[in-house]
């Protein structure tokens, strides 16, 4: 159920001390003000500074004056933003923006010694990435969104405002008379994600006014899913092996196959198979009944092939 910004930042309970991921705009101003509100003198921000904007350099004076005057540590992470050919911008951002988090959590500012960090993303963010993933056709983990908390690096994440509403954050903020910078890219709908913003989430909020909670309920439901599919591939693939032994893999179903298989390439490798090569490669498996039957299948950016008994994954 969406809830008040009061009501879900008093519900939550970090380690100390925490960093709070500050951009300057409205959502990651009212957690950094709530947060350090809560815990004084416990709360540290950190701004990631793009250099992809010509307001850059304006937003990182906006978040340094705010931070001064809330007595709040702020430490200023350069990272280059641009996004490779073929790259969304987007992507982009969010990479360079985790490992500048990385680095100022776990090396380089002894000032901020945290290994908590949050981030406020909210309810409407939710239901953008659940769309998002709907319209790639993703599976369960891209069905599940975006986790309350979860661990990467050795870093401990939240988003403690994930129930939500954008609109409370900005009326929470005018009702403090509390000011923050505007993101011009935010509006710019050759971005998908803004042009969810702009155009479904209104018509969403017409046709069924609780949306955001029963999408978000659906959300759980694919993540608790997802976890039930974790579980049972970690067991497959204790039977099967590592490398997987072929005989052994075909004596389970095909779905058991393809949930084992993607579960050794992505924990083995990092290697993230596509829709046609995890069924291309289930093909060759259900085949290979001869010794001499060969398998060579691209699968992410390297290959799954045949050796002996087993089957490898090797990048060239």
């Amino acid at each position: 159920m969406t809830t008040t910004l009061a009501d879900a930042v008093s519900n939550f309970s970090p380690a100390l001390p925490l960093a709070v991921g500050f951009s300057g705009g409205a959502d990651s101003t009212a957690l950094l003000l709530a947060c350090a509100e809560k815990w004084p003198g416990q709360v540290h921000a950190i701004h990631i500074h793009h250099g992809v904007q010509a307001a850059a350099d304006d937003f990182e004076q906006h978040c340094r004056a705010f931070c001064a005057q809330l007595d709040v540590p702020l430490v200023v992470k350069r990272v280059d933003g641009r996004h490779a050919p073929g790259q969304s911008p987007e992507d982009a951002a969010r990479r360079a923006r985790y490992m500048a988090f990385e680095a100022v959590a776990l090396s380089e500012y002894a000032q901020i010694a945290t290994k908590n960090i949050a981030i406020a993303q909210h309810a409407d963010d939710q239901i953008e990435t659940l769309l998002l993933a709907l319209s790639r056709g993703s599976g369960l983990p891209g069905l599940s969104a975006m986790p309350a908390s979860w661990v990467r690096a050795g870093i401990s994440y939240h988003r403690p405002l994930l129930q939500v509403r954008a609109s409370d954050i900005r009326a929470w903020l005018v009702s403090r008379g509390v000011g923050f910078v505007e993101d011009p890219t935010n509006i710019d709908e050759r971005f998908t994600r803004n042009r969810i913003r702009a155009r479904l989430l209104p018509a969403l909020e017409a046709t069924f006014p609780h949306f955001r909670d029963t999408f978000a309920r659906s959300a759980a439901h694919a993540a608790q899913a997802q976890i039930l599919l974790q579980e049972l591939a970690v067991q497959d693939l204790a039977l099967i092996g590592s490398p997987p032994v072929i005989k052994h893999l075909q004596r389970l179903s095909r779905p058991r196959q393809a949930n084992v298989l993607r579960h050794w390439l992505h924990t083995t490798f990092n290697a993230v198979p596509s829709a046609a090569q995890l069924a291309e490669l289930l093909d060759q498996i259900a085949a290979c009944t001869t010794r001499g039957h060969q398998i060579r299948i691209k699968v992410g950016v390297g290959f799954c092939e045949r050796r002996g008994v087993v089957l490898h994954w090797y990048n060239p």
